[in-house]
């Protein structure tokens, strides 16, 4: 009986007093760093872009099975999170890449690539453009480049 008491006794000083923190708010010690660096994933220096004020966007893509995003590049920094799947990205003369759920990356800016989904199953992808009033996000290849509003 005496090891017993110890031994709660013992428990409940090492879980410490009771969590005072609403069951809503997120408990920051359990925090995840998906990316931290000052290049994208070919090797460009991240720049933030001059030009306007500040246009910060953030969308989810999804692409189906065998689909494609088309050869494009990016005229404004651009971060990527894989929330589901695989993608993989050509990046012509720098190699191809797969980025699997779970892992972030920096996209390349100012080089044309093309994602797709080789798999069975959908990827979507969060992505965030760090960019300024009148600078395009996203530059496809034989279209006039759109500038964001």
């Amino acid at each position: 009986m005496r090891i017993a008491a110890t031994a709660l006794l013992v428990l409940a000083a090492s879980t410490g007093p009771a969590s005072t923190r609403p069951p809503d708010q997120p408990d920051y010690r359990k925090i995840e760093k998906h990316f931290s660096g000052d290049q994208t994933v070919i090797g460009e220096t991240i720049r933030y872009p001059k030009g306007g004020p500040v246009n910060i966007q953030s969308l989810t893509v999804t692409l189906g099975p065998g689909e494609t995003t088309g050869w494009h590049k990016h005229g404004v920094p651009a971060y990527g999170y894989i929330l589901a799947g695989d993608l993989t990205i050509d990046y012509g003369e720098k190699g191809k890449r797969v980025y699997r759920a779970g892992e972030a990356f920096m996209d390349a800016i100012d080089w044309w690539h093309n994602g797709s989904n080789d798999t069975g199953k959908p990827v979507r992808i969060l992505v965030v453009f760090m960019g300024a009033k009148g600078l395009s996000p996203v530059i496809r290849k034989g279209a006039p480049a759109q500038t964001s509003k």
